[in-house]
């Protein structure tokens, strides 16, 4: 039971899914950085297996940055109103 605590601390609750070069992509992180928010990012565009997962998420959009928090899907895009 300890281990599984454990292990569930170690989880990172939000998901960024992007793509190489993307200002948008690179403005997230550094939001997110800068507030000390830990995230996982995925390659979207080179990893297909994550581009599939991302757009299962987001329904099809297939906008980066593609931001999931606790396995639910938040939005695509990044400032307002969203680009990406």
């Amino acid at each position: 039971m300890r281990y599984k605590k454990k292990e569930e601390e170690a989880r990172v609750a939000l998901v960024i899914y992007t793509k190489p070069g993307c200002p948008y992509c690179q403005q997230a992180r550094d939001y997110y950085n800068s507030e000390g928010i830990p995230f996982t990012e995925y390659d979207a565009q080179n990893d297909r297996e994550r581009r599939r997962e991302m757009l299962a998420l987001s329904d099809g959009d297939p906008t980066v940055p593609c931001i999931v928090q606790d396995g639910e899907y938040v939005g695509s895009g990044w400032g307002r109103p969203p680009r990406g």
